[in-house]
């Protein structure tokens, strides 16, 4: 009579965990869905970096997942240049480095792309953000998908559309993170909107061959290797599956559902082994330490291990490498599972029955009348009319106590937000004398994780555009709550106050002592006024109250206590600001920069600037007086802020010249230039006496006093 052969496959833990095949059935559907033997099925290493080798297997994913993508088609670097630099200083040319490339994720349609990590760390966040500046496309992969626009530009008509492929597009990924290669990118895939089960997995895999009902939920698995039969297999393994056949396909079967009663009918004569012979195979036969490898998304979707162990001889050690997204708790359930699958599949049992039992097949699940427990058929023989069964005893493990995920080291997914940003012209803040005029610029986010912010300037309103390089580290700053009182610069303000509120709460103010505030720490730029602080109490809210300070530093009295409300507050910490030199021919006029950042998807951020010469003009002449019929004044110089050996400060200009001007209000009364610091008191009217230092590129802003008549 016709025997079905169940052929078993074989686990880590040498358990009877397979397919089973009919003989006729059976090789129609291996023709159909099994490539040759000697494939590999998933193991967790081939999902930890990203290839981009030729004939690399593209995994098909379930669930939430996350994959190492495969690269599919690159650019060339593209380097980019900038330049700054000016009449007497050395130029300096930037270079940086983008490239765009695609990279496959999953040989069936997904549903979306979460977080991204590039090289271990978190490159988009889980709102959609990308840490580093790039633009960025998602194909579902779809039947009806067109070519990337992009491909589809560099590559001309030959461009694919890579349809049933999903995969993700990069547009000049900026590579300066990243030693100027294409980083090791993996991908939160969600390719299922909810968990999904093992015969849902297996059905698709298969193209519907084979069919079942889900045993055990996954909340991700990566289909990946060269052959189905061992995806599915180890799927199985996992899971305690087996497979029987079904009609014209197979069936995907579990420990689960009514198992009818069994007892042998006294055909035993018949047979040419003893009735009811019974096979236990020895203990060490069994691992005694079981070992599932797994992805645990409580840990960003790192590899995890959750082991279980038996008491009793033996020294074997199993694994089980599960390419699936799992709870530690999960985990540690499955691998209790099958050891104790293992354990109770020591025991055989062969049972003889009449030809009346033939409805019972092989993978089915019966009892056994006086045993204990339930049995799966792994074989079945009808010959002389005695049908015998080959049985293999069920086990199943008891709850399991749950397991921990361990230390959690997630990427920080800090939100970049939309830049701020603040450019002015300001005097040098150092002694260094410039010979061009020079932005000082400042930016930084609405949220912690904004770090940097590519910079474009332009001269003539916005009609050509030019690289000016990246801004600096994320600058302190935020805007004026109260106003300062109007104060003089010559000696330290300990009655006043004002009160700054800041971008966001991770940014933070210190205090400073004498020596510190000496050496020029905790200059700030208020309004236009440039001032140190030596005491920074929070108040809440990013709130601030700054105290003990020191006002109109850097030749910028004028701007003390002409601020309201409002107005912009940067600290001017070194290395968080960037500058921008610009041409003597644009002195006058206006300067526009535009910043583009990570959370900028709206659109750049401008900032406008009228160059009035700060940067390059001497301060104001200071102790404006009435000598022995004299008016005299003190110069002051852009290269000796420091007064470091109590004598005159360099000049720092081409020639030393002053003009002045007696005003009665908007009339001019009286104007006169000299070389020296002085003027015959009799050649001057009445009324109001503004001078000014001309420097080589600027006059200074005007000392002023007024004379009677």
């Amino acid at each position: 009579m016709a025997s079905a052969v169940l052929t078993i496959v074989g686990g880590v833990i040498g358990g009877p965990i397979g397919a089973a095949i009919g003989a006729v059935a059976g090789q129609a559907i291996d023709r159909q869905l099994f490539r040759p033997p000697g494939r590999e099925g998933p193991r967790l290493s081939q999902l930890s970096v990203q290839t981009s080798a030729y004939g690399t297997p593209l995994p098909r994913l379930f669930g939430t997942m996350r994959v190492a993508g495969t690269v599919i088609w690159s650019t060339d670097l593209i380097e980019s240049r900038s330049h700054s630099g000016g009449k007497g200083q050395p130029g300096v040319t930037r270079y940086s480095y983008s490239v765009s490339f695609a990279v496959a994720l999953s040989a069936r349609p997904i549903l979306s792309v979460g977080r991204i990590w590039a090289d271990g760390k978190l490159l988009r966040g889980a709102a959609g953000d990308f840490k580093t500046p790039t633009g960025f496309r998602l194909h579902l992969g779809g039947e009806d998908q067109l070519p990337d626009p992009l491909i589809a530009a560099a590559e001309g008509a030959r461009a694919p559309a890579h349809r049933g492929l999903a995969y993700a597009v990069f547009e000049q990924f900026q590579l300066a993170d990243y030693g100027n290669r294409i980083p090791s990118l993996t991908f939160e895939v969600v390719a299922d909107a909810a968990p999904v089960g093992d015969a849902q997995i297996a059905q698709a895999l298969s193209a519907g061959l084979v069919r079942g009902t889900d045993g055990f939920s996954l909340g991700g698995f990566s289909a990946y290797g060269d052959s189905a039969r061992g995806v599915l297999a180890a799927l199985a393994a996992a899971g305690g599956g087996w497979f029987a056949p079904d009609g014209a396909g197979l069936r995907l079967c579990h420990d689960a559902g009514p198992a009818p009663l069994i007892e042998d009918a006294g055909f035993a004569a018949r047979e040419r082994r003893p009735r009811g012979q019974r096979e236990i195979a020895p203990l060490d036969s069994v691992p005694r330490t079981l070992t599932l490898a797994y992805y645990d998304p409580a840990r960003d979707f790192q590899a995890g291990v959750q082991q279980a162990r038996r008491p009793g001889a033996g020294n074997r050690a199993g694994r089980i490498d599960l390419a699936a997204a799992l709870s530690a708790a999960d985990a540690q359930a499955l691998a209790e599972a099958a050891l104790a699958r293992a354990e109770a599949a020591r025991e055989r049992r062969q049972i003889a029955l009449s030809p009346a039992a033939l409805a019972i097949k092989p993978g089915d699940i019966v009892r056994i009348a006086g045993e204990p427990g339930r049995w799966r058929v792994a074989d079945w023989s009808l010959e002389a009319m005695v049908l015998t069964l080959e049985l293999v005893r069920l086990g199943r493990a008891a709850p399991s106590a749950g397991a921990s995920a361990g230390r959690v080291l997630a990427s920080p997914d800090a939100v970049p937000g939309r830049t701020l940003l603040h450019a002015a012209e300001l005097p040098a803040l150092d002694d260094v004398v410039l010979a061009a005029p020079r932005l000082v610029v400042a930016a930084a986010g609405t949220e912690p994780g904004w770090r940097r912010a590519a910079l474009l300037v332009s001269t003539d309103g916005g009609a050509r555009w030019e690289g000016a390089g990246e801004a600096a580290t994320p600058a302190i700053l935020g805007t004026l709550a109260t106003v300062p009182r109007r104060a003089g610069s010559a000696l330290i303000d300990r009655a006043g106050s004002v009160e700054v509120v800041l971008a966001h709460g991770a940014m933070p103010l210190a205090d400073a002592d004498a020596a510190a505030l000496d050496a020029g720490a905790n200059l700030a730029l208020a309004g236009d006024e440039l001032l140190q602080f030596g005491r920074a109490e929070p108040l809440g809210d990013n709130r601030w109250r700054l105290s003990t300070l020191l006002r109109g530093r850097r030749g910028t009295e004028s701007a003390a206590g002409a601020q309201r409300a409002g107005d912009r507050f940067v600290l001017l910490a070194p290395g968080d600001m960037a500058t921008v030199a610009l041409p003597l021919a644009a002195l006058g006029g206006p300067v526009a920069l535009l910043a583009s950042g990570a959370g900028d998807g709206d659109g750049p951020v401008r900032a406008d600037v009228t160059l009035t010469g700060a940067s390059l003009a001497p301060p104001a002449p200071v102790h404006l007086r009435v000598a022995a019929d004299e008016l005299r004044w003190a110069r002051r110089s852009r290269a000796g802020w420091r007064w470091a050996d109590g004598g005159d400060a360099p000049l720092a200009e081409e020639r030393e010249r002053y003009r002045l001007s007696v005003r009665d209000g908007d009339a001019l009364l009286f104007t006169a230039e000299t070389s020296e610091p002085r003027i015959d008191r009799a050649l001057l009217p009445a009324g109001r006496v503004e001078v000014c230092q001309l420097g080589t590129f600027a006059a200074s802003p005007p000392a002023v006093l007024t004379l009677d008549r």
